[in-house]
């Protein structure tokens, strides 16, 4: 049982497909058909059953997959702490970000860092920050930018770099603009344009609004806040979004006495890895 035949094996387990993983890990199908069969034939058990065109785990594939992946990711492990004895800054640096961070925050610290490490090859996964905390935490990115979690997991450092105020918003010929200060009663009778439920933004709000055990009407539900912002520039509800996107006049900030929202934007990195030279410096120039 070798490293690469665990990639494999991996690869088909995350995309269900023969085709799908050999496109990701650089082969060709029937190579990565050759290395499951030996896989299979090692262990002496069938790790897959196919279904019509999809390749799904059976018992002993879901067993062996925790193991694998946690084989992988202490040989990653070593290679990195081996590689970083260099002090050489070079490799693939594997990150996730959101659309939001990747849109408004990253472009000048990634020009700065391209700049400094032109031998790092930059592989960077746009998600939502929740998806990139769990692939963080799985071993299966380096680390994230990200909005940060409310509540942090035990396998998760983080690293805040930025304060983001949240408004509420809603176009400005919407009836809650008319109100000079409405209540938090008066904002949930109108239709709500948020973020999915879960993602960290909307459980901010959510926060907000138990102590008066309010309920909101959801009218559109997307992870996109551009879109929202869009949606609600046309006056189909309110919204929460960050400060910094608000620079439109056709939105209106409304204001509840006492509420200030934000949230904290910053890197998320295992709390028991070894970070590469890459990492180190992309997390130093986040921080600097």
């Amino acid at each position: 049982m070798d490293i690469n035949t665990l990639k494999a094996f991996v690869a088909v387990a995350d995309t269900s497909s023969f085709s799908l993983a050999a496109e990701r890990i650089y082969l060709t199908q029937p190579a990565v058909s050759k290395r499951i069969a030996s896989l299979e034939a090692e262990l002496g058990v069938k790790l897959f059953d196919r279904i019509g065109k999809t390749t799904i785990l059976n018992e002993a594939g879901r067993k062996l997959l925790p193991r694998a992946n946690n084989m992988l990711q202490e040989m990653e492990d070593i290679q990195r702490s081996i590689s970083n004895l260099s002090g050489d800054v070079g490799g693939i640096l594997k990150m996730g970000t959101s659309h939001h961070i990747g849109l408004h925050r990253l472009p000048p610290l990634l020009r700065r860092f391209r700049q400094d490490h032109p031998n790092v090859q930059l592989d960077i996964r746009f998600l939502g920050s929740e998806a990139a905390c769990h692939a963080v935490a799985q071993g299966k990115l380096e680390l994230g930018i990200v909005t940060l979690p409310t509540e942090i997991p035990p396998n998760l450092n983080t690293t805040q770099i930025w304060h983001d105020p949240l408004n509420l918003v809603v176009s400005r010929d919407h009836p809650l603009a008319q109100i000079s200060h409405p209540t938090l009663e008066e904002l949930v009778k109108h239709p709500a344009l948020l973020p999915g439920i879960g993602t960290y933004t909307r459980n901010i709000l959510e926060q907000a609004l138990a102590p008066q055990e309010l309920k909101v009407d959801i009218a559109i539900s997307t992870n996109y806040l551009e879109t929202l912002k869009v949606m609600t520039s046309t006056g189909l509800g309110w919204s929460l979004l960050p400060e910094m996107m608000i620079e439109d006049e056709d939105l209106h900030i409304i204001k509840i006495p006492g509420l200030k929202l934000h949230r904290n934007l910053g890197v998320v990195t295992h709390s028991s890895r070894t970070l590469s030279n890459a990492a180190s410096a992309m997390l130093g120039l986040c921080t600097a």
